[in-house]
C-alpha cells in the first residue's frame, strides 16, 4: 500500500508538524515500506497457532487497591513556572487559542 505525500502532508497538519518537500518525500517512502512489511505478516499461515495474550508468565495482572500517601504538592510545583489554582499552566496549543 503506498503512502503518498499528501497524506504524509495532511497527518503533520493534524500533528502540528511541518516537514521539507524532501523530508515529506522521504517519510512517504518509509512509510510505505514498514506498511509493505506488515502487510507480508498476512501471508503466515497462524492456523494451528494458538492466540497469544502475553509472553509474561503471570498469576495475576491486577495489584491490591492500595491507598498510598501522595507527593507533596509543594515538592510537585516546585519548578513550574507557570500555575493557577494548583494547576500547571501551559500554552494554548489551538491556533485561535480558544478554550476549545
Amino acid at each position: 500500500m503506498k503512502i503518498s505525500e499528501e497524506e504524509v502532508r495532511h497527518v503533520a497538519k493534524l500533528s502540528k508538524l511541518e516537514f521539507t518537500d524532501q523530508e515529506t518525500a522521504a517519510f512517504a517512502t518509509t512509510l510505505t515500506k514498514i506498511v509493505d512489511m506488515v502487510a507480508l505478516l498476512d501471508e503466515v499461515d497462524t492456523t494451528d497457532v494458538p492466540v497469544t495474550t502475553t509472553m509474561a508468565d503471570r498469576k495475576t495482572v491486577v495489584r491490591p487497591d492500595v491507598a498510598e500517601k501522595g507527593t507533596d504538592r509543594a515538592l510537585l510545583f516546585k519548578n513550574v513556572p507557570e500555575k493557577e489554582d494548583n494547576f500547571i499552566k501551559v500554552p494554548a496549543i489551538f491556533e485561535d487559542g480558544g478554550d476549545a
